[in-house]
């Protein structure tokens, strides 16, 4: 089960960020900004904020483990998708789907200036064309390009088990290592570059399967 940890808790992590960031209540965190990203465990969206997060732009960047989240049935039986799920929750926010498809250390080491011949490219889906511009800023400000796969209803295809999704991102891991060393390798490694017609074509050959079995 998710548990929001009490923001005094943060300090260590709020130093390691820098002095730009602050720790606050979830709901304190959707007041301070029109423009707020969503990552948690997917099994807690209904834990959002709906009040506070009504009228902003919001970046879902949750992805559905049945494993962790429990079973969702619409999700399983793909009548709808988890972003879709969201919005339904949020339904004076914008949704908008982003990030979920990338490792985080990877989101910090293929960040890269506008015009870099390495850019790296993510992908976006949501239903309000507004939003959507914003995100892209945000992640043209980060250092990626955009790719549009279209309305929530699309976002399926940057999510789990689907060619875009994380793995485009990894170099080839080594073979015979410790738990402890394939996670420092993984936190370690920068990733490998994928560049915006290549997230095309991953999501444009992407299939849509139940996650039911």
């Amino acid at each position: 089960m998710f548990r929001q940890r009490p923001s005094e808790t943060l300090s260590g992590l709020v130093d390691e960020l820098g002095k730009q960031a602050t720790a606050a209540t979830p709901a304190e965190a959707a007041e301070a900004g029109d423009l707020v990203v969503a990552a948690i465990p997917l099994g807690a969206y209904d834990q959002l904020p709906a009040a506070a997060l009504a009228g902003r732009t919001v970046i879902d960047a949750m992805n559905y483990y049945p494993d962790r989240d429990g079973r969702i049935a619409e999700l399983d039986a793909g009548t709808l998708t988890s972003s879709a799920l969201v919005q339904r929750h949020l339904a004076d926010s914008l949704v908008v789907k982003a990030f979920n498809n990338i490792a985080y250390p990877h989101l910090l080491s293929l960040a890269r200036p506008v015009g870099a011949p390495d850019r790296s490219a993510l992908p976006i889906a949501g239903d309000d064309e507004s939003a959507k511009a914003r995100t892209a800023r945000l992640l043209d400000t980060l250092g990626y390009d955009v790719v549009d796969l279209g309305a929530l209803a699309d976002s399926w295809r940057s999510e789990l088990n689907t060619p875009v999704y994380v793995q485009p991102y990894f170099p080839v891991r080594p073979t015979g290592m410790s738990q402890e060393e394939s996670y420092s390798w993984f936190l370690n490694t920068p990733g490998i570059p994928v560049a915006a017609d290549r997230v095309k074509e991953l999501a444009d050959a992407a299939v849509r399967n139940s996650t039911a079995e």
